[in-house]
């Protein structure tokens, strides 16, 4: 019996296989591979998707986060506040800018609480980062008044939420200053390689965008100030077209794959996610809660069933921040989610029948 993976790619390749090469091929005998036709037409498609105006594409996520801090004229003694539970690149782009991290906790739905917000703002605080963690959006009504309050900067990270939509009516990337997506492969739009993009409503930040993805330019060989070299390059903003022409289809079918793990799923010891009324998810992950997760793990091992943690260690407990000065227990709920989650297969072209086994093992644990 095949195992089941906690992701497939290639099955997301064969099903546009055609729409796929015809597009890769066009690149390759267009002769133009930098900031071309391609990435302007993904651009345009991308911003018109989200509802922005605006759309930089660049070379990852990490570097879409990284130069929307840069747009804000983040710096070194300044704060950014962000949730305890997510990837550390969301951390890692704010300590990039030379910017402290100040981490507070999620809510039950493992997004940004907006109520421990304001008692982590000071003088020094410049932004609020909002992480729509493993594709359900976070309580963007609440947390733009809070910002507008205080005149902060409102930045998205959209790694995980391609096409959700927050609960003030906006797609997730159009409610704040900046959307910063990832389209790392295994994303829900996700490119052949590594690609991003930042999406905005203001001409002004757009430009900045798109002066500092390419090395500070936005003349040829003129360089206004010290950017970086981060540009979505043609192919990958080609296969991104393809992939954005059926992400509906693609959303439909992962939403599908949830409401089954939720009917199917029944076991006391294992708690499934959860949506926020009035919330939006598109499962990037569909992530369990277990207090007795290493056995769990071996347990669905056993069965030919792989998992994968989402994330085991905090950002604000890596040896990379321990500058920051925090210890364990600063962040009980963060540490809590990160001791008990675990994230099952959940793919585009995962089988009925690779769920029911998930759905089995899972219901046979602790038996």
């Amino acid at each position: 019996m095949d195992r089941i993976m906690t992701n497939r790619l290639d099955r997301g390749y064969k099903r546009y296989k055609e729409e796929f090469e015809e597009a890769a091929l066009r690149v390759l005998r267009s002769g133009r591979y930098i900031l071309g036709s391609e990435v302007e037409s993904f651009e345009a498609a991308w911003a018109g998707y989200t509802g922005a105006a605006h759309c930089t594409g660049v070379a990852s996520g990490l570097d879409a986060l990284y130069l929307a801090l840069r747009a804000c004229d983040i710096k070194a003694g300044d704060e950014v506040i962000l949730q305890g539970n997510t990837f550390f690149a969301t951390a890692l782009a704010v300590h990039m800018t030379g910017a402290r991290c100040v981490f507070t906790e999620p809510d039950e739905y493992h997004q940004l609480d907006p109520a421990g917000i304001e008692a982590k703002i000071n003088d020094r605080t410049k932004a609020v980062m909002v992480v729509h963690l493993y594709g359900q959006t976070a309580r963007m009504t609440e947390i733009k008044e809070i910002c507008k309050k205080h005149g902060l900067r409102l930045i998205e990270d959209c790694a995980q939420s391609h096409g959700s939509m927050s609960d003030d009516g906006c797609m997730s990337g159009h409610s704040g200053d900046f959307g910063c997506f990832s389209f790392y492969p295994s994303k829900n739009l996700g490119a052949f390689g590594d690609a991003g993009a930042v999406v905005t409503d203001d001409a002004e930040l757009d430009r900045r965008l798109k002066q500092l993805r390419n090395y500070g330019s936005s003349r040829r060989y003129h360089y206004a100030e010290a950017g970086v070299n981060s540009r979505l390059d043609e192919l990958q903003a080609a296969l991104l077209s393809v992939r954005l022409s059926h992400l509906d289809e693609l959303t439909k079918e992962r939403k599908e794959a949830a409401a089954f793990y939720d009917t199917h799923i029944e076991n006391p010891l294992i708690e499934k996610p959860e949506v926020r009324p009035g919330a939006d998810h598109v499962y990037h992950q569909y992530v369990i809660r277990c207090d007795r997760r290493e056995e769990l793990i071996k347990h669905l091992d056993e069965r030919g069933i792989d998992t994968i943690i989402h994330y085991p260690v905090p950002p604000h407990l890596t040896e990379a921040l321990a500058y920051l000065g925090y210890k364990k227990g600063d962040l009980p709920f963060t540490e809590k989610l990160a001791d008990s989650v675990l994230s099952i297969p959940m793919y585009n072209g995962i089988t009925r029948e690779e769920q029911e086994r998930v759905a089995e093992a899972l219901n046979g644990f602790g038996d």
